[in-house]
């Protein structure tokens, strides 16, 4: 496997993920070393020269007007690390932790941060020796950045906390004595450096804006299974109609759709069987469309803020210290609340299509997809849960980025609750993936009462890799298990892999 080298700007959240979640090794460019050291130099000259710097000579928050003697200094930001770590509840998943690691690294290797190069390249140590240590997923404000999340996992630098190393827990000081490494003695500024920035809010964003692309176009696929169960009309899917209203999200999933519809023999004419179909089958480009659109739009400002520097104060080149806002999470908190928003909506809109599937009336075939109804529930019962998630998706998309708290004896007066927007919408993302499998499993048993054979031939791909892991239903059984095995199949990404070429 080939290494991502970092370099402060350059960073994706496509690299993100393949770091994070498929544990790809990671270096630092060769140009990052002058830069750091430069960083590095200023501070050095700046505490030579007895100037005041928040967080370096200085207490942190409300106590900055507190000075630190210089035999102090490094103590100080060692009780940084531990006093701010003291977040609570579960502890994030692993790969999250490590995009947090990387991103951290990547923002330190600005060169702004004033810190030592051997920083950078402990944590890039942390990651390549899967060392993941236990972050507590609450606690973040989300400015001054996500103080105690990032505190949680400087401490494993220190040899302090617990820690997975490749999925078994241990001590900090056991996992870096097995990997070579050495604990670090934090020097002045450097604790201040490892904690103050957004990295906990866009190591999630990234991760849930990641998985959020992914159930945009599965949605449209799926979709197209319920289509033709639903002997919909193509017609709504011609390229003018979207060209009139020209959305470069809705002219795409359009064009997709129609690609993955092609040779269908289950579709309708207008006025074959109705005038026009329900807003759920027609609307589908305006509606996807619009997620795929906001996608657009996160995407730049996780991959804006993961190539930031988001700390403070910064360090430049011309021997400025500088203090400053950049920690604060607000663009991201937005941004993770919109996520959010257009994500539910592919399950709302999901939701109305299965009802569509199960409802009698609506479908023209046996009531909730049972052959035997009565006797059989059907599909049922897997509806409620589609309605479920969907309903608390609804209470899930109120904003976070709209409260604020004050702390810090009233220093720190506005805060972003980005944090708390990204965990959010990594709960949204997951509840679709179940909602649009949920949708996969029923169209995939309309179809089977139409006719596989008469699918397009794409489409025809994905029902066939349904059913090699869920046979049709006779007779009512355990439905988990067929919930759970497609949901699988959505969140690896098979059922785009399995229509990729049309997706092009």
């Amino acid at each position: 496997m080939s290494t991502l080298l970092i370099n402060g700007a350059t960073l994706t959240y496509e690299d993100v993920v393949g770091v994070a979640r498929y544990q790809k090794h990671v270096g630092i460019a060769p140009e990052v070393r002058d830069k750091v050291a430069r960083s590095r130099a200023t501070v050095e000259s700046v505490l030579s020269q007895d100037r005041v710097i928040y967080g370096v000579n200085t207490g942190f928050g409300h106590l900055a007007c507190v000075r630190i003697s210089p035999d102090e200094l490094c103590r100080l930001q060692e009780n940084l690390i531990m006093s701010h770590a003291s977040g609570t509840g579960l502890p994030l998943p692993d790969e999250v932790v490590r995009a947090m690691i990387l991103l951290r690294a990547n923002s330190l290797a600005k060169g702004l941060s004033g810190v030592r190069y051997e920083l950078i390249e402990a944590l890039v140590d942390l990651v390549n020796h899967d060392i993941c240590p236990i972050v507590p997923e609450q606690g973040s404000l989300g400015a001054s950045g996500d103080l105690a999340p990032l505190a949680h996992l400087a401490l494993a630098l220190l040899g302090k906390g617990k820690v997975r190393m490749g999925g078994v827990l241990m001590d900090a000081a056991e996992a870096l004595q097995q990997a070579g490494m050495s604990r670090l003695t934090l020097q002045p500024k450097e604790g201040l450096g490892l904690i103050n920035g957004t990295q906990a809010m866009t190591a999630l964003g990234a991760i849930a804006l990641h998985d959020a692309m992914l159930m945009a176009v599965t949605a449209d696929a799926v979709a197209c299974l319920s289509i033709q169960a639903l002997r919909g009309i193509p017609d709504t899917f011609r390229p003018c109609l979207h060209e009139a209203r020209p959305h470069p999200g809705q002219m795409e999933c359009a064009e997709f759709i129609s690609k993955l519809l092609d040779g269908s023999q289950l579709v309708s004419a207008p006025g074959e069987l109705r005038v026009q179909d329900a807003y759920s089958l027609r609307c589908i480009p305006q509606v996807h469309g619009a997620t795929r659109d906001v996608l657009g739009y996160v995407q730049k400002v996780i991959n804006t803020e993961m190539n930031s520097a988001s700390d403070n104060p910064l360090v430049f080149p011309d021997g400025n210290v500088v203090s400053a806002g950049n920690f604060h999470g607000q663009p991201v908190a937005f941004a993770m609340d919109f996520l959010s928003i257009a994500v539910a909506e592919l399950g709302n809109i999901s939701e109305r299509r299965i009802e569509r599937l199960l409802n009698p009336t609506l479908s023209q075939m046996p009531a909730f997809l049972a052959a035997h109804s009565g006797i059989n529930s059907g599909f049922m019962i897997p509806h409620y849960t589609a309605a479920s998630l969907v309903s608390e998706n609804k209470i899930l998309c109120t904003p976070a980025s709209i409260d604020s708290i004050p702390v810090s004896a009233a220093q720190e007066d506005h805060v972003s609750m980005g944090t708390t927007a990204a965990r959010k919408a990594r709960t949204v993302v997951d509840n679709v993936a179940h909602i649009l499998a949920i949708e996969l499993m029923c169209a995939c048993q309309a179809v089977d009462f139409r006719g596989p054979e008469k699918l397009a031939p794409q489409t025809r791909k994905i029902y066939d890799l349904v059913r090699e892991v869920v046979a049709s239903l006779d007779d009512d059984r355990w439905l988990y298990p067929d919930i759970r095995a497609i949901t699988e199949l959505v969140v690896k990404g098979e059922i785009v892999q399995a229509v990729k070429s049309a997706a092009r």
